[in-house]
C-alpha cells in the first residue's frame, strides 16, 4: 500500500498546522481502562505527529494540550495529566534536540504547578536555538482568555499613552496575542469525531481549513496527517475572493 506521503507536494506545504487532540478519554473507556490510560497513549500520537511534521519540514505545529476549562476536571485526572506532562517533557527533550525541534508554549503558564512550569521552561530554553520545526503547546490556554489578556494590554497601553486607539488594526491585535510571530494555521485538525472549535485560536483560524476526523487521538498517526495535508493541497483557498480571482492571481 502506498503512503499518502507520496501524494504530498513538498513545495506547497502548510507552514502551520494546529490540532485539537480529542478522544483520549473515550478511547480509554472503549478499552476498559481509566481516562489517564488514554492520555498516556495519546503521547505516542504526539510523537508520531511531531516526527511526521519534522520530516516534512512543517514550520509550526500547535497542539491543544490543556485548556483553561480543563482545570475544572476531577482533581485526580488533572494531577495525573500534570505528572504525565512532566514525564513526557523529560523523556522527549533529547529527541527534540536531536531532531532540531524548538519547543514553545502559549497560555496561562503561571497557573501550572511549579514542577510542571519549571520543566517546561527548562525544555523551552534548551531547545530555543533549534530551527527546523516549532512544536507549540497550548497549555492552560483558551482563546477567550487570550483575547481578554490582549484587550487588557491594549487598554493599558492606550491609558499610558503608548498607543493611539485610532491606530489599532488587525495587525495590532495579532501582535498582542500569544501567537505573535507565528503565521496563522492553514490547517486545524480535530480528532475524536466531535465538531467543535472548543475555544481554540478563535482569532487565528479566521481562514483556516478545518478537518474533523472520527479517529481518536491515541490512534492518530503519520498516515492520518499525510492524508489531511494531501487533501489540503487540493483545496482552493479564496480568502473572500471568487474562484476566478484566485485563479487569475
Amino acid at each position: 500500500m502506498n503512503s499518502w506521503k507520496e501524494k504530498i507536494n513538498i513545495n506547497e506545504l502548510p507552514e502551520h498546522i494546529a490540532i485539537i487532540m480529542d478522544g483520549n478519554g473515550r478511547w480509554a473507556k472503549a478499552n476498559g481502562k481509566p481516562r489517564v490510560f488514554g492520555h498516556m497513549n495519546g503521547v505516542k500520537a504526539v510523537r508520531q505527529v511531531t516526527e511526521a511534521a519534522t520530516e516534512l519540514g512543517i514550520k509550526y505545529l500547535t497542539l491543544y494540550t490543556f485548556s483553561t476549562e480543563n482545570w475544572n476536571r476531577p482533581e485526580e485526572e488533572v494531577s495525573a495529566l500534570m505528572k504525565l506532562l512532566v514525564q513526557t517533557i523529560e523523556q522527549e527533550t533529547q529527541t527534540l534536540l536531536k531532531n532540531n525541534v524548538r519547543l514553545t508554549a502559549i497560555g496561562d503558564i503561571d497557573r501550572l504547578p511549579m514542577p510542571v512550569r519549571d520543566k517546561l521552561m527548562e525544555c523551552i530554553e534548551r531547545t530555543s536555538a533549534n530551527t527546523r520545526t516549532t512544536l507549540n503547546l497550548a497549555i492552560s490556554y483558551s482563546s477567550r482568555w487570550e483575547i481578554v489578556e490582549m484587550a487588557r494590554k491594549l487598554a493599558k497601553d492606550a491609558k499610558d499613552g503608548n498607543i493611539d486607539p485610532e491606530t489599532i488594526d488587525e495587525s495590532t491585535i495579532s501582535n498582542h496575542l500569544t501567537t505573535k510571530g507565528m503565521p496563522d494555521p492553514e490547517i486545524l485538525i480535530r480528532t475524536g469525531g466531535e465538531y467543535r472549535i472548543s475555544n481554540f485560536l478563535l482569532w487565528q483560524i479566521a481562514y483556516t481549513e478545518l478537518y474533523y476526523t472520527p479517529v481518536m487521538w491515541p490512534d492518530f498517526n503519520k498516515e492520518n496527517l499525510y492524508e489531511i495535508i494531501a487533501d489540503f493541497q487540493t483545496r482552493e483557498r479564496r480568502f473572500g475572493m471568487t474562484g476566478e480571482q484566485v485563479e487569475n492571481k
